[in-house]
């Protein structure tokens, strides 16, 4: 830096030439300008894509090895290893191991998923059962435990089972109502063969009797995750596995299954006096009130940056007033500085491209949650979804979407034509925000829109009915 401080002096205070500066300071000519360019070493960028001339013949082979991985057992797939000595054996490749361990990492990393951070309100809890083995009258056996999460305040409630069947479930339920004094408003499942019956087309569950049953008993709301994405109820899954790990290690003895409960109950309302990373409150304190993923940490507190750079490396600057994060030399994010602590600070827009592929996160996600949505874009949500149910909410997260190119007011000023003109679409508003930033005017020509509502209703006829039943007489 103090090279950087003089040459930068000798150019711009004293006006020498960069060419007798590097003459004079013994430095090349293009590190004189890079100096003259930037006030502070801007590190290696790399200009082109890495280019790996001897595997290139090989990808799509490694490509195809590791897709059929995915249908394979974890512990029985491809290592960047194996796939080294199997290019080298089957397929003749000459190159070295650290070139193709490169490619599988990126590759692998590109493939991970991506998660959208959940807000959880008040009143809504997540229901799922575990395994562990415990001793019970001196005999070690395999149990089942019912676990009951309430997200908001982070309360549980745990109960094993010898068998997790459908009455195991019912009983679950009524010793943690119970347990909490209160019935939640809703409560998320995954899709258990004890509570789902059928999944219909469109994500419509067919519960089971008993379930159904229970939910008409108790009145409130049943929802479910994604067919094996356990990610969908992180929380609960979270608390099957802290209960494996804090109350069943080493192995539980107790002298029957009813014993085991009541210590289990009593390890429940224990943990109620803990204080959890990030809150100020105990658990109870928060439960008594009735009882956060794209993220950056710096100082403590999360900014979040969009979900196509999730998994990347990234630089963050951090200046008084606002934090800038960078990739591949261009800012992807920029955020307002946060100086509390343990704060998550979002920007919503960077969650669209990840929830056009999650819609039924739309509710629940937290980047939206203080997001205050424009009345234009509430309306246009409720029309979508009325008339194509999931898709409709899919192709609202596609209008959404226009946020990573356009403005709100723009958005919301094309959004209020489409509602005038009934143009419900995707395709429409892109237009019309598109004619509102060329400055055109907007011919929606609706020939070219196949998917937009036409119509023609006209007058019921008696003539008509009267027509259809001689044709039916004949």
């Amino acid at each position: 830096m103090e090279v950087y401080l003089a040459v930068r002096r000798a150019h711009f205070d004293e006006g020498r030439s960069k060419r007798s500066i590097a003459r004079d300071f013994g430095l090349a000519r293009g590190t004189v300008d890079k100096m003259c360019a930037y006030s502070s070493p801007p590190g290696y960028r790399r200009s082109q894509k890495v280019r790996r001339p001897k595997l290139e013949a090989f990808t799509d082979t490694i490509d195809q090895w590791l897709l059929e991985d995915q249908n394979r057992p974890k512990k029985q797939r491809h290592t960047a290893k194996r796939i080294f000595e199997r290019l080298r054996e089957e397929e003749g490749f000459t190159g070295g191991y650290t070139t193709v361990k490169d490619y599988v990492r990126g590759h692998r990393q590109k493939a991970r998923e991506m998660f959208i951070p959940l807000a959880h309100p008040p009143g809504h809890g997540q229901a799922d059962f575990g395994e562990a083995v415990v001793i019970l009258g001196g005999v070690e056996q395999k149990i089942h435990f019912f676990a009951f999460d309430l997200p908001y305040s982070d309360a549980c409630y745990v109960r094993a089972y010898h068998a997790a069947t459908t009455e195991a479930w019912m009983d679950g339920h009524v010793h943690a109502f119970e347990f909490f004094g209160r019935v939640p408003l809703s409560v998320v499942y995954d899709n258990d063969s004890c509570l789902v019956a059928k999944i219909e087309s469109g994500g419509r569950r067919r519960r089971t009797q008993m379930f159904t049953e229970m939910l008409s008993h108790y009145l409130f709301d049943d929802r479910y995750g994604r067919p094996g994405k356990g990610n969908d109820k992180g929380n609960v899954e979270g608390l099957v596995g802290w209960s494996r790990r804090n109350l069943m290690v080493p192995l539980p003895e107790f002298p029957d299954l009813d014993s085991f409960n009541d210590w289990l109950e009593e390890q429940c309302l224990a943990r109620q006096s803990a204080v959890l990373h990030g809150h100020r409150e105990t658990i109870g304190e928060r439960l008594k009130r009735v009882s956060s993923q794209s993220l950056v940490r710096y100082k403590s507190n999360d900014y979040s940056v969009p979900s196509t750079y999730g998994l990347r490396e990234v630089t963050i600057r951090a200046f008084v007033n606002v934090v800038e994060i960078g990739c591949g030399g261009g800012v992807i994010a920029r955020h307002a500085r946060c100086y509390e602590r343990e704060q998550m600070i979002f920007d919503p827009v960077h969650y669209f491209a990840l929830l056009e592929t999650k819609p039924g996160a739309l509710d629940q996600a937290a980047p939206l949650v203080d997001w205050e949505m424009p009345d234009e874009l509430q309306t246009l949500r409720r029309l979508m979804e009325a008339r194509h149910a999931r898709q409709g909410r899919r192709e609202f997260i596609q209008v959404l979407r226009l946020l990573e190119s356009f403005d709100l007011p723009t958005l919301c000023a094309a959004v209020r034509v489409a509602l005038q003109k009934r143009a419900i679409a995707f395709d429409a508003i892109k237009h019309l925000v598109l004619c509102q930033v060329e400055r055109r005017p907007a011919r929606l020509d609706l020939s070219l829109y196949p998917y937009l509502p036409r119509t023609a209703v006209q007058t019921t006829k008696a003539a008509s009915y009267m027509a259809l039943l001689s044709e039916g007489t004949a």
